[in-house]
C-alpha cells in the first residue's frame, strides 16, 4: 500500500506481510471501480485475508503475500482505448485462480486473445443472468441469477479455450471460465447482486481451495507475535483519541506489552460533548492504564486559527498532534514507537492508488498529515483492518461495549464539521447541537441501526422570526448516513418526527441558531463528512 513521503512504512505493516504467508489470502488489483473496496470487503467477510493493491503493482509485492488467488476489479476505462490500464504480466504467469470482474472480465479476454467491444446497449443497473453450466463459481446456484451490471462495453468473442458459464439479454457472455481463470460481466461484491456473496465465495473456496482461517482470533493471536517481536523490550507512546479505532489498538498492544504501553489522550479542544470526561473515566478505570492526559484546546485552536481549506486542517491537526505526543515523549519517555489507530479506509482514502486510476478523496490526518521529521517509528496495528472488523476484535479483547459501538468519529474532530475557520464561539454552538442530536437519536432507539449521525454547522446566515423579532443567525445541518464501511453511504430515512423534534430543540435551546437542514446526499457523490 504506497503512502506517500509523508509516513513511512510502520514495523506492523512489514509484519503483517510476513503473516499473510500463513494464512489464507486473495490480492484485489485496484483498476478505479468505485466499488474495489466493497471486494475487498466480501472476501474478509468470506473469512479470506485480501488485500487491495494498484493494479500495476510489482510481483515482488505480491509473493509475500503468498496469494492463493487474483481478483481484477471493475474500472471506468476502456480495454481498447489508448492508455487504458493493463495486466500485469506475473498475473498469467504465476499461475494463481484468477476472477476479472467486468473491466477485469473484459481485461483478461483482451489478453487472452478474444474480442471487446462497445455494447449497443449499455447495462448499467439491476439484470438477470442465465447460467449455462452449474459448475465453478456457480455450483449450487439457481438457473437463473438477479445481479448488477455497470458496463459500456461486452465481450464479442471469447479467447481461445474459454467456455460460456453465463448469458444475459446483452451480454452473450456474462461470465466465462477456462480452467481456474473466471470472469465474470457483473459486479457480486455490491448488495444488488443477492447472490453475489455465494459467488465470491465459490470462488475462494472451490476455485481458489481456501480454508476459510481469516478470524478475528487468527488475527489477535498473529498480531499480539508481532508486535511483541517488533516492539521488544522499546516502550511505545499511543495516541488515544477514545473513538473504536484508537481504543481497540491500545487494549490490542497493552495485551501485547502491558506497562511497555503509555497511552496518551489529548484533548485538542475539538471534541463532542463530555468526551474528554468519558474517556478519562474509560480508560483509567475500565482498563487499568496509566492514562497521561494532555489539555492541548490553546494550541489546536491558535494553529487553527485563520485556516478555512479542510485539507489544509486536516495538516495542521496531524502536525500539531505529532508536536504533542513529542512533548508527551519526552515528558514520560523515552519511547521509540508512535501507535496509531489507522484503519484501511484511511489508507484507501488518502492513498492515490494506481498509476492514476484513482484520485485521492481527502488527507486523513493520522496519514497524510504526519511531518517529514517525524521522530518516532509508527506502529499501526489495524492498519488493514475495516471498522466492523476492528468492532469484532475489540468485543474479543474485551473492550467496553459503549467505547466498540460508539459512532465514527473524524481524527480532526467538530474542526471539519465546522465549514471555514474554528473558533470558541462556533464550537459551542456545534458542539450543544451535535450533542442535541445524538440525543434525539439515541432515545429513539436508532443508534444501532445507522453508521453514523452528527451536526454540522454552515458558514452562512439565514433570516429568521422568533416570537415578534428578526433572527439573523446560523444554520445547521444533521447529517444521517446508513453504511457497511463508510467507503459508501446512503443517507438515513428518518422518521419525520424525530426530524422535527432535533429541529425544534436546536433552534428553541441554542442562540444562535434559526434554521436546521437535513443532508439528503449519498456516498458518492459526497463524502461522509462535508469537510
Amino acid at each position: 500500500m504506497q503512502q506517500g513521503k509523508s509516513a513511512s512504512p510502520s514495523a506492523t505493516e512489514s509484519a503483517t506481510f510476513k503473516a499473510a504467508a500463513e494464512r489464507d489470502s486473495v490480492v484485489i488489483l485496484d483498476y478505479g471501480s468505485q466499488y474495489s473496496q466493497l471486494i475487498a470487503r466480501r472476501v474478509r467477510e468470506a473469512n479470506v485475508y485480501s488485500e487491495l493493491l494498484p493494479h500495476d503493482v510489482d510481483w515482488d509485492r505480491i509473493e509475500p503475500i503468498n496469494p492463493k488467488g487474483i481478483i481484477l476489479s471493475g474500472s471506468p476505462s476502456s480495454v481498447y482505448e489508448a492508455g487504458a490500464p493493463s495486466l500485469p504480466s506475473w498475473v498469467l504467469e504465476s499461475g494463481l485462480p484468477v476472477l476479472g470482474i467486468c473491466y477485469g472480465m473484459q481485461l483478461l479476454t483482451h489478453h487472452l486473445g478474444g474480442d471487446v467491444g462497445a455494447a449497443e446497449e449499455r447495462e448499467y443497473g439491476p439484470a438477470t443472468i442465465k447460467v449455462l453450466k452449474n459448475e465453478s463459481i456457480f455450483s449450487g446456484l439457481p438457473e437463473q441469477i438477479d445481479v448488477w451490471m455497470s458496463h459500456g462495453d461486452r465481450i464479442e468473442t471469447l479467447p481461445p479455450g474459454f467456455e460460456t458459464l453465463a448469458i444475459s439479454d446483452n451480454a452473450p457472455f456474462a461470465a466465462m471460465r477456462r480452467d481456474t481463470i473466471v470472469g465474470i460481466q457483473f459486479h457480486p461484491e455490491v448488495s444488488h447482486t443477492p447472490l453475489g456473496t455465494a459467488i465470491i465465495r465459490s470462488f475462494l473456496y472451490e476455485v481458489c481451495g481456501c480454508s476459510g482461517n481469516w478470524t478475528p482470533e487468527s488475527f489477535i493471536e498473529s498480531t499480539i507475535e508481532q508486535i511483541r517481536a517488533e516492539v521488544g523490550p522499546e516502550r511505545v507512546l499511543l495516541a488515544l483519541s477514545g473513538g473504536v479505532d484508537s481504543s481497540v489498538a491500545a487494549a490490542l498492544i497493552h495485551q501485547a506489552i502491558g506497562e511497555q504501553l503509555t497511552p496518551v489522550f489529548v484533548n485538542t479542544g475539538l471534541l463532542r460533548e463530555g468526551e474528554a470526561e468519558l474517556v478519562r473515566s474509560t480508560f483509567e478505570q475500565s482498563f487499568g492504564m496509566n492514562l497521561v492526559y494532555v489539555d492541548a484546546t490553546e494550541r489546536f485552536l491558535e494553529r487553527l486559527s485563520g485556516v478555512m481549506d479542510p485539507e489544509e486542517k486536516r495538516k495542521a491537526i496531524g502536525a500539531e498532534f505529532i508536536r504533542v505526543f513529542e512533548h508527551a515523549a519526552r515528558e514520560h519517555g523515552p519511547f521509540k514507537y508512535l501507535a496509531q489507530g489507522t484503519l484501511y479506509p484511511d489508507v484507501i482514502e488518502s492513498a492515490t492508488r494506481g498509476s492514476g486510476s484513482a484520485q485521492k478523496i481527502k488527507t486523513h490526518h493520522n496519514v497524510g498529515g504526519l511531518p517529514d521529521d517525524l521522530q518516532f517509528e509508527l506502529l499501526e496495528p489495524l492498519r488493514f483492518l475495516f471498522k466492523d472488523e476492528v468492532r469484532e476484535i475489540g468485543k474479543r479483547l474485551g473492550v467496553p461495549d459503549d467505547i466498540v459501538q460508539r459512532q465514527p468519529f473524524p481524527g480532526p474532530g467538530l474542526a471539519v464539521r465546522i465549514l471555514g475557520a474554528v473558533n470558541d464561539e462556533d464550537l459551542a454552538l456545534l458542539r450543544r447541537a451535535d450533542a442535541i442530536v445524538r440525543q434525539e437519536i439515541e432515545g429513539a432507539g436508532l443508534h444501532q441501526a445507522i453508521w453514523q449521525f452528527f451536526a454540522v454547522l454552515l458558514p452562512v446566515f439565514t433570516t429568521g422570526v422568533m416570537g415578534d423579532g428578526r433572527t439573523y443567525a446560523k444554520v445547521i445541518a444533521i447529517r444521517a448516513i446508513t453504511s457497511e464501511d463508510a467507503m459508501t453511504a446512503d443517507w438515513a430515512r428518518l422518521p419525520d418526527e424525530l426530524l422535527s423534534r432535533m429541529s425544534n430543540r436546536i433552534v428553541n435551546e441554542i442562540d444562535g441558531i434559526n434554521r436546521v437542514v437535513y443532508d439528503v446526499t449519498s456516498k458518492p457523490p459526497a463524502t461522509i463528512e462535508w469537510e
